[in-house]
């Protein structure tokens, strides 16, 4: 796909989605052809296809862009290819954003992108959520992750990072009644409030829900447990 065409079909999906207007949509085109470059090398995506690269990581991940302000100290838990962090950064350029995944080629490709689209503020590194939060709990203003684990673990990967008064964004697929109901005591324990959780459609097909939840508390310093268990035993 040329980068006409590419241009013409963003600005249609964001209009489509009612997203605010991108200013530099040719460093989005930047981006998807470094990761589909790598993608031949290591496997970073199943979606391959250029419009349904735009819709399901691009427009899915700008639908949390009105969360975000300048200058905000967000974390990405489990980011893989860089999403939702690395669109948030190219809409935002003084947003300060740590990308962080335990898969360290991924975190390599990442380090490739942040070099080759000179982006500052913004840092990949290959680390696991239980273990970086020891020496980074409470600093970010807004912790994100996207189809990584269920609410009873991710909430306790994402709620220690980040301050009280900030929030934690989990960017979901459809059917998620019984996984808040599984997380309720879970987000209480670690000191989170379910604001809202946000329902839509991308290009009226695909299905989301952004969980919204705020910090109104210190989470107990117990907090995130180690040695996998937010995953092998989630808090119930």
């Amino acid at each position: 796909m040329e980068y006409q065409e590419f241009e013409k079909m963003f600005l249609m999906e964001l209009k489509k989605n009612h997203l605010e207007k991108v200013n530099n949509i040719e460093i989005f085109y930047q981006y998807m052809k470094l990761l589909l470059e790598w993608n031949d090398k290591i496997n970073l995506t199943a979606i391959t296809e250029e419009k349904e690269f735009i819709q399901k990581h691009f427009i899915d991940s700008l639908t949390i862009q009105h969360f975000i302000k300048e200058n905000m100290k967000v974390i990405d838990v489990g980011t893989g290819a860089g999403f939702p962090g690395v669109p948030l950064k190219l809409v935002y350029p003084e947003l300060e954003i740590t990308l962080i995944d335990s898969i360290g080629k991924k975190v390599n490709v990442l380090k490739d992108v942040i070099y080759h689209l000179n982006l500052r503020k913004i840092e990949a590194i290959h680390t696991r959520a239980e273990d970086y939060a020891k020496e980074h709990r409470g600093i970010y203003d807004i912790a994100v992750s996207r189809a990584v684990a269920n609410m009873n673990t991710l909430v306790e990967y994402l709620i220690p990072f980040v301050k009280v008064g900030g929030i934690i964004l989990c960017m979901k697929g459809p059917s998620i009644e019984e996984e808040l109901e599984s997380s309720k005591k879970a987000i209480d324990i670690l000191g989170g409030r379910i604001e809202t959780i946000e329902n839509f459609f991308i290009d009226e097909e695909i299905e989301r829900n952004i969980v919204v939840i705020k910090k109104i508390k210190e989470t107990p310093i117990q907090y995130p447990r180690g040695q996998g268990k937010p995953l092998k035993e989630p808090i119930k």
